[in-house]
């Protein structure tokens, strides 16, 4: 179940080409008078913040499903007391049993994509793919629709949007009218996939033509200025480094990062036995100056910590890594982790300055031999 973030692999992504009909899949204008009483949001990055602060009202009830919000959501010692709420009422629709189904008051078996009907758009290429059941829903799971559905009848709710067929979402996930989606119709229906109708080769800005409001690529952003950002590039330091706060660099020198382990896709996979197999373990990278400091050698058992919580992992000794930084490739499921903690107990839940994510990267911590 993947946790999606912010800016991965934005540079090299596509995804931004598929003319994806929003409106028509989330339906905006369901929400009754939404000028006058916006639909409330809370942001799933800040989960732990979201289910402990005091909030008016406060969230007392929670369906969780496409994530596993336990395992990959930051400061995870106050995710899982958020979860372990008595007075929550918690739903995890899932196809495995995930560290957030622990915490299910109702836990309801999900299809697969072998299961249901689905479109996808792409962000490594231009191709459409139609995503056809291969086989029949096993036992008693259900899509997200059939959930979806099902919830409205039961609750009595009568809006004709409310009970689409998975075959009419599909038809309006992509806008009709959009040149780039031409094709895109037929393609699907006879081979079930097409692309976009793009020029081969694809060079959106040769000739210029940026989606701003000039058509030239901006260094000053007029938009940025009226949300009161800054809007020329600029460089702000991180909330925990040496420079930016060096009484907590004292106590914690080491920059940790947690990029994708290699054989995981964030949470997903990462309970199959080829690939937790393949991983060998939860591993920390550091360097040897840092190491020796420490009285570390390879493989040594560690306990990686700082304020918000602590981890275990196997030290890989190595120049992979700078001094002064350390990398644990991620995202464990904290049951399947030695003490029952991932790398999500050291990470921070502050916000990005903007866009709203959380500063995964922004991390201090010491690390000790056990």
């Amino acid at each position: 179940r993947a946790w999606r973030h912010a800016g991965c692999g934005a540079l090299l992504s596509t995804s931004g080409n598929f003319p994806v009909e929003g409106r028509a899949l989330a339906r905006p204008d369901l929400y009754p008078d939404a000028g006058r009483f916006p639909p409330r949001t809370l942001n799933m990055a800040f989960i732990g913040e979201v289910l402990l602060e005091t909030r008016d009202p406060p969230v007392r009830a929670i369906h969780v499903y496409n994530s596993n919000p336990v395992a990959v959501a930051p400061d995870g010692n106050r995710v899982r007391a958020g979860f372990a709420r008595e007075d929550l009422f918690c739903v995890v629709h899932e196809l495995f049993q995930t560290d957030t189904a622990d915490y299910a008051d109702i836990l309801l078996p999900a299809t697969s994509q072998l299961e249901h009907r689905d479109v996808h758009s792409t962000y490594g290429h231009f191709y459409a793919v139609d995503n056809r059941p291969a086989i029949a829903p096993l036992g008693e799971a259900r899509s997200n629709t059939e959930v979806f559905r099902a919830l409205a009848r039961r609750l009595g709710f009568g809006h004709p949007a409310l009970y689409e067929s998975d075959e009419t979402i599909a038809a309006a996930a992509f806008r009709a009218g959009d040149a780039r989606a031409s094709e895109l119709g037929e393609g699907l229906q006879t081979q079930g996939w097409a692309r976009l109708a793009l020029p081969q080769p694809f060079v959106p800005f040769a000739e210029g033509g940026f989606r701003t409001p000039s058509g030239k690529c901006e260094f000053h952003s007029d938009a940025l200025a009226r949300e009161g950002l800054d809007p020329l590039p600029a460089w702000h330091p991180p909330a925990e480094s040496v420079v930016s706060n060096p009484a907590l660099a004292a106590r914690y020198p080491l920059a940790l990062i947690t990029p994708p382990a290699r054989n995981f896709l964030n949470s997903s996979f990462a309970n199959l036995p080829r690939f937790l197999d393949a991983e060998g373990g939860p591993t920390l990278q550091i360097h040897p100056d840092d190491a020796a400091a420490r009285g570390i050698v390879d493989g040594a058992r560690l306990r990686i910590h700082n304020d918000r919580g602590d981890f275990l992992a196997r030290a890989v000794v190595t120049r992979d890594v700078r001094p002064g930084v350390v990398c644990a490739p991620s995202v464990w499921w904290p049951k399947l982790c030695e003490g029952g903690r991932n790398v999500n107990a050291v990470t921070s839940p502050a916000a990005t300055d903007m866009g709203g994510g959380p500063i995964f990267y922004d991390c201090l911590v010491e690390v000790s031999a056990q």
